[in-house]
């Protein structure tokens, strides 16, 4: 946990902002997060007892964002699902430091401006 000025900032609080992730996206991302294989929508949905469609929504957005990867797994007689994993969490520790090092210059620029 760090300190920022008068409130204590998670890892949970990080993630969120760096990634401008809403309640459903961070919870599908950490159920994730403790699989080690991939899933598809309706697993999901099933395992968080959560709607189908809410589920559909924040994978949209995690795949839009870069921390969920998809693949296409074909079934017999010519259909397929996809299944859905997330990124590696290294990656995703190496996108949040970047983000928060390009944060901490824009902080950096505007005290200069006082």
């Amino acid at each position: 946990m760090v300190s920022f000025a008068c409130k204590k900032v998670g890892m949970k609080d990080i993630l969120k902002c760096s990634f401008n992730l809403n309640k459903s996206e961070y919870n599908l991302l950490q159920f994730l997060f403790g699989k080690d294989n991939s899933m598809t929508a309706n697993e999901i949905s099933e395992k968080l007892r959560l709607d189908r469609t809410t589920i559909q929504k924040a994978i949209k957005s995690l795949l839009e964002k870069g921390l969920v990867e998809r693949k296409q797994e074909n079934l017999p007689r010519g259909s397929y699902v996809f299944r859905y994993k997330a990124k590696p969490k290294e990656e995703i520790k190496s996108e949040a430091k970047t983000m928060i090092a390009k944060w901490c210059e824009n902080v950096e620029r505007e005290i200069g401006r006082l």
